[in-house]
């Protein structure tokens, strides 16, 4: 979610396996697909990330300094990434929902108690994480949309869906009437105003621990009707997931194979279309009024392209379900929250006043370099780490806020 100056400074320097069968685990059931989407959308989470914690890259005398490799790189990551992995990670996040509820029905245990728990943590871990590493923080999000998710939670699949796309429908032209409206009655950010917005923003994050949590309060407050707009669209995706979930889509993939491949073939031309309209408004050469008028369309076809995505992994792993890479993503997807938050805090300690401080430092080529550097060692680790144990620190303390008990 966007900051007021954040956004300003963001928009001028932009210019599955064979088998669909669960896997089970002691007493409850693991969907592998469920793992394997979550360890893919972790890599696009960080893409996307990492730019707004690194800030803008700047020269030595702190005016901007873009190379045209950062240029198309950043574009590159405007076109295929924003707008595509949080609607996955809210789509996971509804349709494991069925799953929670069905496990608490197998136990005999009351599943409101279990799912107040659960997004309480959620809210606490999103609190600790906003505040301290990241403002951009999608925990808070979740945790307040989960009760509206538990209110609906015996709504129709057909109902779901259709209540999703008014959501969508809703968004987009809230964004596009602001954005319409930008572009008709305001000037371009003045490059003083830019620079000395820059120059502050890098000042905050390469100071010491005070300020760096002052920053992170002020982009929170000042990023809450962003939160409110952009929650409505997160909410849509935890409803597809939802009636997704009804319908166990994911349990058994292989019976729906001609439908993802025309759901690939159909979904893909209208994302890609809508995401490279998104990155020119975003990232050039329309200038940065332009901004919300691409999300805009971006938020309208970023669905197809992220079922695009989902529909496509699935179908290439499903080829060859025992494979390394396949073991790989499901591995980290069973880590999602830990890999997350230790995202989080490796860029926290490279790029502020915790650690490094190397705010502004480098260009987005470098960043990504280092994102595909990181999201590897994850893979390794999270890998040799299920091994030993069952649950990341992460989904132990939130499985253990559940259960309220020890898992």
């Amino acid at each position: 979610m966007r900051s007021s100056r954040r956004t300003q400074v963001s928009r001028a320097t932009e210019a599955l396996p064979r088998s669909g069968r669960s896997e089970r685990s002691g007493r409850s059931e693991r969907i592998r697909e469920i793992d394997l989407l979550r360890g893919f959308a972790l890599l696009g989470i960080l893409l996307v990330n990492v730019q707004a914690m690194a800030g803008p890259h700047t020269g030595p005398g702190g005016e901007l300094s873009v190379w045209w490799v950062d240029e198309v790189a950043e574009w590159l990551v405007t076109a295929l990434v924003s707008a595509k992995f949080y609607l996955l990670f809210s789509f996971l996040f509804g349709y494991s929902f069925t799953l929670q509820r069905a496990s608490a029905e197998r136990a005999g245990a009351p599943f409101a108690p279990r799912h107040l728990r659960r997004l309480s943590c959620l809210f606490l871990l999103g609190l600790g994480h906003g505040v301290f590493l990241f403002p951009g923080d999608v925990l808070l999000v979740y945790a307040v949309l989960s009760l509206v998710l538990f209110a609906v939670r015996d709504i129709e699949p057909r109902t779901a869906v259709r209540a999703a796309a008014c959501l969508v429908i809703g968004v987009a032209v809230c964004l596009l009437v602001w954005g319409l409206s930008t572009v008709a009655y305001t000037e371009p950010m003045n490059p003083r105003d830019l620079m000395a917005a820059i120059q502050e923003m890098a000042a905050a994050h390469k100071g010491d621990f005070g300020s760096v949590v002052r920053a992170n309060l002020g982009a929170l407050r000042d990023s809450l009707g962003w939160n409110i707009l952009y929650g409505a669209d997160m909410l849509a995706a935890f409803l597809v997931g939802l009636a997704a979930g009804k319908r166990e889509l994911l349990a058994d993939t292989g019976r729906h194979r001609a439908r993802m491949v025309r759901i690939v073939v159909r979904a893909l031309p209208v994302g890609l279309a809508g995401s490279v309209f998104m990155a020119l408004c975003r990232n050039g050469p329309l200038d940065a009024r332009w901004y919300d008028v691409g999300s805009a369309v971006g938020v309208l076809t970023a669905p197809a392209m992220t079922a695009a995505y989902v529909c496509g992994l699935l179908l290439l792993l499903r080829s060859r379900p025992g494979g390394r890479a396949a073991a790989a993503l499901a591995g980290a997807g069973r880590l999602a929250l830990t890999h997350y938050l230790t995202q989080s805090v490796v860029m926290a300690l490279v790029f502020t006043g915790y650690g490094l401080a190397w705010y502004g430092r480098h260009g987005t080529a470098v960043l990504l370099a280092g994102c595909f550097a990181l999201y590897a060692a994850q893979l390794a680790y999270g890998g040799r780490l299920l091994r030993h144990v069952r649950y990341g620190p992460a989904e132990w303390l939130l499985r253990a806020a559940t259960l309220a008990r020890r898992p």
